[in-house]
């Protein structure tokens, strides 16, 4: 059945162009696809965190790829998502941006292999955004697991119970599924695809931990500051005009 209406508009919008459902339905999803495609352009920036004291195993500094801060807004944008709209919208949506991937890998390895003018720039702008095949195979797996495994536990969890306990659901599916993504990430391209695909050197398993670790309690960190946001955007949204 068509959704489309006499005066020829169709869409989500036909009824109440500023439909709150609606409007938050775009805005998320434009906000993982974003965050996600901005994760892929930065992942090759490694990053180091000053502490302001030395941590067991991590060290006076936290060592993480530049998409973490990108990356964990996918999560804040996941997790509303599948409050609001549901396991299966939700899915479409991580799955549908698991494909994108690779048409933003395309795009980029498309620039990138076309003649440049100044061949200066085409060297600083390969060195900047030339994905390294490691960092693009650890990369799409952890996505491809721990995003699926967020919705999961998220719905897992309000199965049991309903609308309310938002923050627990919130909280465990984003520290389980980030804790999967980090040792995915971290071991695929730091180790495994280093060893199969002859990239790089693979790191020394004290460097692994370390490196694990200290993006695990960012990212941990920043689950735990998303909550409050997760609250405020469903609480928005929900909201009944009287």
């Amino acid at each position: 059945m068509s959704s489309r209406t006499g005066d020829g508009e169709s869409g989500p919008f036909r009824t109440d162009p500023f439909d709150r459902s609606a409007v938050a339905a775009v805005g998320l999803i434009t906000l993982f696809t974003v965050a996600l495609g901005t994760s892929q352009l930065t992942a090759a920036k490694v990053l180091a965190l000053p502490l302001p004291f030395a941590l067991p195993v991590v060290g006076a500094e936290i060592l993480l790829p530049g998409a973490a801060l990108a990356y964990a807004l996918t999560f804040l944008a996941s997790d509303c998502y599948a409050e609001l709209y549901g396991r299966r919208a939700t899915q479409v949506v991580v799955n549908v941006a698991f494909l994108a991937n690779f048409l933003v890998l395309a795009l980029v390895w498309s620039t990138l292999a076309a003649p440049g003018v100044d061949p200066e720039v085409s060297a600083a702008f390969r060195t900047a955004l030339g994905p390294a095949a490691n960092i693009v195979a650890g990369s799409l797996l952890a996505y491809l697991v721990s995003q699926n495994w967020d919705v999961f536990v998220f719905h897992a969890i309000r199965d049991r119970t309903g609308e309310g306990m938002l923050w627990l659901r919130n909280l465990a599916s984003t520290a389980t599924s980030q804790a999967i993504d980090t040792v995915i990430f971290v071991g695929v391209a730091f180790y495994v695809a280093p060893i199969l695909l002859g990239v790089g050197n693979p790191l020394p398993g004290s460097v692994l931990l370390a490196l694990g670790l200290g993006q695990y309690l960012l990212k941990l960190a920043i689950a735990v500051l998303d909550t409050p946001v997760v609250y405020l955007v469903v609480g928005a949204v929900r909201k009944r005009t009287p």
